[in-house]
């Protein structure tokens, strides 16, 4: 800008000495001059006004990658506690499992030391076989016999139940190891991403100045988003109470008021004999489903791609979709149309509680969504490892709950 600013001067310099150099130009003269150096004024202010679009092209790119830097930064953040909080999960984990195995080994031992014991006061000179004639009658002989039966079905039932507990810890470790993995993954693509991001800027650094300011500003917003994104959270906890109580306030009073209608209807058989209250009572009760039949649909269709594989950028429910494409094109089959990018469906609809959450709801997490299932599941386009599955609704921080239906 100083370099244009320069050859504007100079241009003015060249027609002043033009003029001066010349003894008394005519007004002809002096016009065709003043036209002269207007046309390459404007030609230079034109370039000056390409060098300032320019330069607003690479702040406004400068701007939109500290954008991104941000939101990134907010989802690392957020992807660092869960995994620490998995961390700690997989250890609780490992400890219950040592003690399942330890205690599965004392209970063998003791069982077998027990049963040695039996065998040998059992064997040789018909020892064991005397301390059963040697009962004061048949019914205490079978009582001592029931008593070792009993005694082994007892230590056999400890041995197994501990054995069917180290099974469940093993399996819960194996989804903890595979939740695990998939935020490992996540946590690698976001580095890359964080990555390309941290050399676009470098890249740009030449056109924008103070660019360290601007990167410990969008650190500062970073963590001031973070910070919106706990105090959301800690405000729909406290909505969710809300609508808690307020729900069992109104079951309450619905029960009582059942509790009336009854007692009036009985009053009123006992009096008449008309059996028309309960014809009323099963066409209210018809109504209790409501309109979520269209969020159920919603999840069962999704349901039936579970296994097909994971395609970054894809769209198709058969051969390839990411988190985003995998909810648009489920829904896209039922006549809505969603936005294609999983921040984009992070603010559309309607937010919802988790205590409300429906079938057909979309659960949106940092850079990742996914369709609720019922029962603390979603069913979603997980990694390039693992392809669409069947997952915990709380296995990842939940940003927002949006229902479309």
């Amino acid at each position: 800008m100083k370099r244009f600013a320069g050859m504007a001067v100079s241009l003015v310099m060249a027609g002043i000495l033009a003029v001066t150099a010349t003894a008394a130009p005519t007004k002809s003269e002096l016009n065709k001059d003043i036209k002269e150096n207007k046309d390459k004024l404007q030609q230079v202010n034109e370039e000056i006004g390409e060098i300032e679009e320019q330069q607003e092209e690479a702040q406004a790119q400068m701007d939109a990658s500290q954008a991104l830097l941000v939101a990134l930064l907010a989802n690392v953040e957020i992807l660092q506690g869960d995994i620490a909080r998995k961390q700690l999960e997989m250890e609780q984990a490992q400890a219950d499992y040592d003690a399942a195995e330890e205690e599965e080994r004392r209970q063998y031992k003791t069982m077998c030391a027990r049963l040695r014991r039996m065998y040998e006061n059992s064997s040789g000179s018909s020892e064991y076989i005397e301390i059963l004639m040697q009962a004061e009658s048949i019914a205490d002989a079978i009582n001592k016999a029931g008593y070792i039966n009993k005694l082994y079905e007892y230590d056999r039932t400890l041995l197994v139940n501990y054995q069917a507990a180290k099974e469940e810890v093993e399996k819960l470790q194996a989804q903890l190891e595979e939740d695990m993995a998939e935020l490992e993954e996540i946590q690698g693509e976001y580095e890359e991403q964080e990555a390309a991001l941290n050399q676009t800027i470098e890249e740009q650094k030449e056109t924008v100045e103070n660019f360290s300011s601007r990167l410990a500003d969008a650190k500062s917003e970073a963590r001031a988003y973070q910070k919106k994104i706990d105090q959301d959270n800690a405000e729909i906890a406290k909505i969710a109470a809300a609508e808690k109580k307020a729900a069992e306030e109104k079951a309450r009073k619905a029960a009582e008021e059942k509790k009336r209608k009854e007692a009036a209807e009985n009053a009123k058989k006992g009096q008449s004999g008309d059996s028309g209250g309960s014809k009323k009572k099963d066409s209210g009760g018809g109504v209790v489903v409501g309109g979520s039949g269209t969020g159920s649909e919603i999840a069962n269709y999704a349901l039936q791609f579970v296994g097909n594989p994971y395609v970054p950028g894809g769209t198709s429910l058969t051969n390839g979709c990411d988190c985003s494409g995998f909810t648009m094109s489920v829904y896209s089959h039922f006549g809505y149309s969603i936005p294609r990018n999983s921040g984009a469906q992070a603010g559309y609809g309607k937010a919802v509680s988790y205590e409300d959450a429906q079938p057909g709801d979309i659960f949106c997490y940092p850079g990742h969504v996914g369709i609720y299932i019922g029962g603390g599941r979603i069913v979603h386009a997980s990694t390039q490892a693992t392809g669409i599955k069947i997952s915990n609704a709380l296995y990842r921080t939940v940003s927002t709950i949006r229902r479309i239906v």
